[in-house]
């Protein structure tokens, strides 16, 4: 690949970071929700509607401390987000779960990432978003540190 071309890959992807970090802000971080941050919308994503989570997973889940989570849900369970409850079986272990203002949360920010997958392949065929998302999963490696060539 060209090395013109390798550049303007790589300030695609800076500047679609940056479009999608300020356009999720936007759209997530209503008047509704004008009581926590982007940040905090990304720990109700972690948390999510099936069952209860222990603060170690949604950690990992964020990739950040169980100390560090727990300055942030501190917040958000003030605020009405969250419930947590220690486990019966073991004291030490809290789960975590979101309550129904939580909930609405959790959907609000769903719909954002929905609206935003439906605008990436609108245009796309069945091969061109199976090669969309070989892509991805190659950056998301990248990432994860899979790949550092």
């Amino acid at each position: 690949m060209a090395q013109d071309k390798k550049r303007s890959m790589n300030e695609l992807l800076v500047s679609l970071f940056n479009h999608v970090m300020n356009m999720e802000a936007d759209a997530v971080i209503t008047e509704q929700y004008r009581d926590i941050t982007n940040n905090d919308m990304h720990i109700i994503e972690a948390i999510g509607i099936e069952t209860p989570r222990n603060m170690s997973e949604i950690a990992h889940r964020l990739r950040v401390t169980v100390s560090t989570l727990t300055i942030n849900m501190n917040g958000l369970e003030k605020k009405g987000y969250i419930c947590r409850q220690r486990s019966e079986k073991d004291k030490r272990v809290v789960h975590v779960t979101l309550t129904d203002k939580g909930k609405k949360a959790f959907y609000h920010h769903r719909d954002f990432h929905k609206k935003m997958i439906k605008a990436i392949v609108k245009d796309l065929s069945e091969q061109e978003m199976e090669i969309l998302y070989r892509c991805l999963e190659n950056l998301n490696d990248f990432f994860e540190g899979g790949t550092q060539d």
